[in-house]
């Protein structure tokens, strides 16, 4: 099983509970190339493969082009990507948890790299907030029309 850097000077926990049905919420998630669609702060997000283990996708966000690899998928339960932008290395984990007609998705990213160790409180509010909106968007999105 595939964890955050638990060293990484910036770690960010976040997690929600969702009003829709977890197949839904695992397919807006995961379905890279319309992450743009739900997400404002992604601009655009192209998955280079099917979605499994060893896959890189490409995307922007924030002004990033960014390129990750998924190391470990669990369908409708767990993905796990990470890869370097601009000298940060990221490590993102999301788990997605049925609680009756709900779901729990639980997100935890760490940050590392000489940029992170330079502006570590800056950035760490910067994913903060990044995964905060991330979360919202697809809360809002998975809860529409239900």
């Amino acid at each position: 099983m595939h964890t955050i850097d638990e060293n990484a000077p910036v770690i960010v926990r976040l997690s929600t509970v969702i009003d829709a049905p977890i197949e839904k919420v695992w397919q807006l998630h995961t379905d890279i190339d319309a992450w743009a669609t739900w997400n404002a702060d992604v601009d655009e997000a192209t998955l280079g493969g099917p979605l499994r283990a060893g896959t890189s996708f490409t995307w922007k966000t924030h002004g990033l082009d960014i390129t990750s690899t998924v190391t470990e998928l669990v369908p409708g339960e767990r993905i796990v990507w990470g890869g370097p932008a601009n000298g940060i290395t990221g490590i993102h984990v999301w788990t997605f948890e049925r609680t009756g007609d709900r779901v729990t998705v639980r997100t935890e990213e760490s940050w590392s790299g000489a940029p992170v160790d330079a502006a570590t409180e800056e950035l760490g509010h910067a994913l903060d907030q990044s995964l905060r909106s991330w979360l919202t968007s697809l809360k809002d999105r998975a809860e529409r029309d239900m």
